[in-house]
């Protein structure tokens, strides 16, 4: 079981892209997200974009609700760069969600029993990325 060590968010709240790399990523995520908006999702304003560095994390808290069902995806603007995702509880726990990992992409989803803080967990293994992180809700 994996703790999750709790850190100031890095990256930033983003409503529009900047950069090249960071509209191709938004475009990724949307394409992917697409596919929970046919199920009846939601997605939320706004989104989170940034750099990440080889090896690096990012962490984003947002607030859960009970009873809703949650996607988180996450995407890169390099196709041949890999991206995971994690969900952790506000103790850190790593949390079991539905996966889904398609090279640039990725996503989890995760129905809380509880309401209350959680934590998205952004990570690229690999080379430096630029990233867009959005997520839905029903």
């Amino acid at each position: 079981m994996t703790a999750l060590a709790l850190a100031p968010v890095a990256g930033r709240a983003a409503q529009d892209a900047d950069t090249d790399a960071e509209v191709a990523a938004h475009e990724a995520v949307l394409d992917l997200a697409g596919a929970f908006t046919n199920d009846g999702f939601k997605l939320r304003d706004g989104d989170y974009a940034g750099t990440l560095q080889a090896g690096q994390a990012v962490v984003v808290q947002v607030n859960l609700y009970a009873g809703n069902e949650y996607w988180f995806s996450v995407a890169t603007a390099d196709p041949k760069t890999t991206v995971s995702i994690n969900l952790y509880d506000e103790s850190g726990k790593l949390l079991k969600t539905n996966p889904y990992a398609d090279a640039h992409r990725a996503a989890a989803g995760y129905s809380p029993d509880t309401s209350g803080p959680y934590y998205v967990r952004v990570a690229d293994p690999g080379a430096a990325a630029t990233y867009c992180l959005i997520y839905s809700y029903k």
